[in-house]
């Protein structure tokens, strides 16, 4: 039976193992150097504990050591890579080829590499490169269709990841130097200042102003949930939830809807999760609750519904209702919800800039509530209100305590020696442990079965639950507490052991080999930082290879995201057919500096190009 994989997030120690409990198949997280996220660091301390606490599960960690790599750094990473093997972890995920290329004393260990989503996994022929030179797992472009995920498919038996929920890159990743071109802090290489969730205008070519200072890069986040069923049809193996950089409850919460979603999907197909164990949690998951900026499902249909957030970056949240009058610091509000002390209400303000406070207090008074809050500066009667904070739903994640278990039947049998317990688990790992000695008869059978069965099944605070004890025994022995409890610990302690035995590895499949890239030529858009790099792409094909944007690139002239984003289809200035509405190209987008960016639209390829100082 093929096993699907829920990958979740985890910014340290703590959020790994909560999305673990929670019921991840999996986690990522950064090393202490060359993340993308740089400020998601973890010690190799806290990384080799993580893998010990997966591991109980047969679930994996992935570490990101996918930045690209100035040559001097190229023998630290590959030394990085090595400790982190020697930890343990499952895969790291890679960006910079370089790697690949490394040669004595700096070789890779045999560890799975999956290709970052960085490398620009869009299309048959790249992801068919990737299997080809050894990778095990391409993480797909976010942009792409259901219909293009099963093209790739069709091209490849590589493991396809697949981002299902968080926040967006507006431009391919891999391929956005707007952070780097106004504040030489790149993205690719962990240092990304989110430009593209500041203000812009919009000007036309006659410098008329189409819009006013808003968000006009800044998308919603993803949401796939609904979608997981189609996505298992295109044929993705790994459904990865973003957020290197959230906190617990948010992987608390997310993790434990999309296991629910994701266990319906498969239970429908007859697939099976990746590993071992069912999670309890003290709460009902509800992915509106934790930070969003509003959902959408991007292009897996093709282009739909406008996907920007263009009206703030931060969480607007749920909708409330309306304000009916207003009293000081208290207001009516009609609306059928129960609000609480603690809640966080927001609203947009006369300037269109969303603005917020804290609920002290929450009446019901008739059909409306009567609302104290901490201030009530810019509310007033008709005003619409947002809940961007329920107190009582996180207070309820925050202090929950998941529980992750494997189920194991426990069968004590009487031998002419004396006694052998058997366990087996979900995954049909057996263990023995037995008991030589004298056997007494019970005086008080009904009441030594009972006490059998009880204290074999105390599986205390170890990763198991006991679902079934059996007792396979021509007559009733009786047991001391003390001997039962021992038998036990030891059929356990030793099941530990086979689990860890039989544990499935991943294979590393580096092949070093000429296969042609799909490309002849690579511009800075290639990301080629080092020579190791330029080697490698030499070494299968490409001929014309320009350093890329980090090399220290002038980049005034040249495009700095590449988007399937459209500005035009966003503010309805197009009309999905290439015909503007009045407007004069070319447009210009201008930041709070004065910077100008002027945007070239490729209509046949439903692309959008920001490119900088034009």
């Amino acid at each position: 039976m093929e096993r699907v994989e829920l990958l979740a997030p985890a910014r340290d120690l703590c959020c790994g193992q909560v999305a673990i409990d929670c019921g991840a198949d999996a986690v990522y997280l950064g090393a202490p150097r060359f993340g993308a996220r740089q400020k998601a660091g973890n010690s190799l301390q806290d990384i080799a504990a993580l893998v010990a606490h997966a591991h109980t599960y047969w679930a994996r960690v992935y570490v990101t050591v996918n930045t690209l790599l100035h040559d001097d750094e190229l023998p630290q990473a590959v030394r990085l890579i090595h400790e982190l093997y020697d930890l343990g972890v499952d895969a790291v995920i890679i960006q910079d080829v370089g790697l690949l290329e490394s040669g004595a004393p700096w070789v890779l260990p045999p560890i799975a590499l999956i290709a970052s989503t960085q490398m620009h996994n869009h299309t048959p022929e790249r992801v068919a490169f990737l299997e080809e030179v050894g990778f095990r797992r391409a993480i797909l472009a976010r942009e792409l269709s259901l219909e293009q995920i099963r093209a790739i498919r069709a091209r490849t038996s590589l493991e396809l990841e697949c981002f299902v929920h968080g926040a967006l890159c507006t431009g391919y990743s891999g391929q956005c130097y707007l952070s780097y071109a106004i504040g030489g802090r790149s993205g690719n290489r962990g240092e990304c200042a989110q430009p593209c969730r500041r203000k812009y205008s919009l000007v036309d070519a006659d410098g008329r102003v189409l819009e006013p200072p808003r968000h006009l890069l800044s998308l919603r986040d993803l949401a796939l949930d609904a979608e997981l069923g189609a996505l298992l049809d295109a044929g993705v193996t790994s459904f990865k939830i973003e957020g290197r950089l959230k906190d617990a409850a948010y992987v608390k919460n997310v993790v434990s809807w999309y296991r629910q979603q994701l266990d319906n999907a498969l239970a429908e197909r007859g697939l099976a999760r990746a590993s071992s164990g069912h999670s309890h949690v003290e709460f009902e998951p509800d992915v509106n609750k934790t930070f969003n900026r509003g959902y959408t499902t991007y292009f897996l249909h093709g282009r739909g519904e406008p996907p920007g957030a263009i009206d703030s970056p931060k969480m607007v949240g749920e909708p409330v209702g309306r304000v009916a009058a207003v009293q000081g610091d208290r207001f009516m509000l009609d609306t059928s919800l129960a609000l609480h002390g603690g809640d966080g209400l927001t609203w947009f303000d006369a300037e269109g800039e969303l603005t917020g406070t804290r609920v002290n207090a929450a009446e019901p008074v008739g059909g409306q509530v009567r609302v104290t809050v901490e201030d009530s500066a810019g509310v007033h009667p008709g005003l619409e209100i947002f809940r961007n904070h329920d107190h009582v739903f996180l207070r309820q994640v925050e202090q929950s305590r998941p529980q992750r278990r494997i189920a194991v039947r426990l069968k004590l049998e009487s031998t002419p020696e004396g006694f052998r317990l058997e366990t087996i688990d979900e995954d049909g790992n057996k263990a023995v442990a037995t008991l030589a000695g004298v056997k007494e008869l019970a005086h008080k059978p009904a009441q030594a079965e009972e006490t059998a069965c009880r204290q074999l099944a105390r599986a205390g605070d170890t990763a198991f639950d006991v679902v079934q004890v059996e007792l396979a025994w021509d007559q009733a022995y009786f047991l001391p507490v003390s001997t039962l409890n021992e038998l036990r610990r030891a059929a356990l302690a030793r099941l530990v052991k086979v689990r860890e035995a039989n544990r499935p590895r991943l294979e590393a499949n580096l092949e070093r080999n000429d296969v042609a890239y799909p490309e002849s030529t690579l511009t800075y858009r290639g990301n080629v930082l080092n020579r190791q790099a330029a080697a490698f792409y030499r070494r299968h094909g490409v001929t014309e290879i320009e350093p890329a944007a980090e090399s220290g690139l002038d980049m005034r002239g040249r495009v700095v995201m590449r988007t399937r984003y459209c500005l035009q289809h966003q503010l309805g200035l197009c009309d999905g057919a290439g015909n503007r509405a009045n407007v004069r190209q070319p447009l210009y987008l201008i930041d709070a500096d004065g910077r100008r960016y002027r945007l070239r639209f490729r209509c046949a390829d439903c692309e959008m190009e920001v490119i900088y100082g034009a």
